[in-house]
């Protein structure tokens, strides 16, 4: 089987290998590259440990609205400034 590697490092795996593997959209897999250059593949099964600290704790206070605000504030204050900074040439 043939795969075509794309201008951005990208392949489509072959249907037969996905069906296999039992693999659609969001799969993961792992990649090992051997001592001599073989590459082996596996698909990753996810498992409770992947989705741990994903969920908040039961008596975890919420953010009050104005935490919320100044949270919103602050990250545009830093995404505007990093803009700003990279329009600036060097010589100003």
């Amino acid at each position: 089987m043939f795969a075509t590697l794309t201008s951005k490092g990208q392949i489509t795996l072959p249907k037969e290998i996905r069906v296999r593997l039992g693999l659609d959209a969001g799969s993961m897999l792992d990649f090992q590259l051997l001592e001599d250059n073989t590459i082996t593949v596996r698909a990753v099964r996810p498992d409770a440990r992947r989705v741990r600290g994903l969920l908040k704790s039961p008596h975890a206070i919420p953010p009050t609205v104005e935490q919320m605000d100044e949270g919103i504030a602050a990250h545009l204050r830093d995404k505007h400034a990093a803009a700003s900074r990279r329009r600036k040439s060097p010589g100003r």
